[in-house]
C-alpha cells in the first residue's frame, strides 16, 4: 500500500499515551515527602492542595481562550513563596517538578495498538512528529518520551508549555510544518480533540483524523474519522 501523507503529526495524550487517572493530590504529597527528607518545615498539605487547585483552574480557564499555556511549574513556584517554605539554596525547583511529575506519568500507559502502528508507518518511510498541549515542562516531557520508548520513531517533539501558544492557534501547526519541510496538504495530524487537533490542524493547511475512540459526536468535519490508531494503515478505506 502507499500511504497518501508523507508525513503524520500526532497529539500525545489520549491519542498515543492514556493518562488513567489524572490526579493531584499523589503528586503533591510526593513533593511534601521529599522536602522534608531535606529537612526542609512544610506547610498545611490540605491548604496547600486547595491553593494549588485555586490557582491551577484559572490558569487552565485563561488558557483556553488565550491559547496561552498553563505551566504548573508557576503554580508550584508561587505556592513555595506563599507558604514561605524556606527552599531555595536546599532543593532546585527542577528537582521538585521531577518528584511531582514522575508520580503523575505512573498512571500511563500507551495505548495497546501504538507500537505496532508506528513501527508500519516508520517502515513505509512516513515520517511523524509529536505536537501535544501539555501543561507539563518541557524536560518532564522529554523524559517521559524518552521512557516510553517511542522516541525512535519521532523526527520532533513540540510541546506547548514550550511555544507561545498552544492548539488550536495556528503557529503551533505551523512550526511542525516547518519541521517536516513539507506542503500543508502533504502532512495528516491526528489527534483525539475535534476543535484542538481537527479544527486547528485544518485551518493550518493539514488534513485532519480524528481518533474518536469513544464514538461521540462532534460538530465538525473532519477529513477521517477513526475509532482505532489501526485505522491509519488503512487511511484510504475510512475517509468521512
Amino acid at each position: 500500500m502507499e500511504f497518501p501523507f508523507k508525513a503524520i503529526g500526532f497529539d500525545w495524550a489520549h491519542t498515543l499515551m492514556d493518562l488513567g487517572e489524572e490526579g493531584d493530590r499523589r503528586p503533591l504529597e510526593k513533593v511534601f515527602a521529599h522536602l522534608k527528607t531535606k529537612q526542609i518545615a512544610v506547610p498545611d498539605f490540605e491548604a496547600c492542595l486547595e491553593k494549588s487547585r485555586e490557582l491551577f483552574r484559572s490558569m487552565i480557564d485563561l488558557s483556553r481562550t488565550t491559547h496561552r499555556e498553563a505551566h504548573y511549574e508557576d503554580v508550584l513556584k508561587y505556592l513555595l513563596f506563599y507558604f514561605k517554605v524556606p527552599w531555595e539554596g536546599r532543593v532546585s525547583l527542577r528537582e521538585l517538578l521531577q518528584v511531582y511529575y514522575e508520580e503523575v506519568y505512573q498512571e500511563r500507559e500507551i495505548f495497546p495498538e501504538v507500537v505496532d502502528v508506528l513501527e508500519q508507518l516508520s517502515q513505509w518511510g512516513v515520517s511523524m512528529g509529536i505536537i501535544s498541549n501539555t501543561t507539563n515542562p518541557v524536560f518532564m516531557k522529554e523524559l517521559e518520551l524518552e521512557g516510553s520508548g517511542l522516541k525512535k520513531y519521532f523526527d520532533f517533539a513540540i510541546y506547548s508549555s514550550g511555544v507561545p501558544f498552544r492548539k488550536p492557534h495556528p503557529s503551533i501547526f505551523q512550526l511542525a510544518i516547518s519541521h517536516f519541510q513539507l506542503q500543508p496538504a502533504e502532512i495528516l495530524f491526528v489527534g483525539d480533540s475535534p476543535v484542538a487537533d481537527v479544527l486547528g490542524a485544518q485551518d493550518a493547511g493539514m488534513k485532519a483524523a480524528w481518533l474518536n475512540r469513544r464514538q461521540e459526536q462532534a460538530d465538525i468535519c473532519p477529513d477521517y474519522e477513526i475509532a482505532s490508531l489501526e485505522e491509519l494503515l488503512r487511511i484510504n478505506l475510512v475517509q468521512v
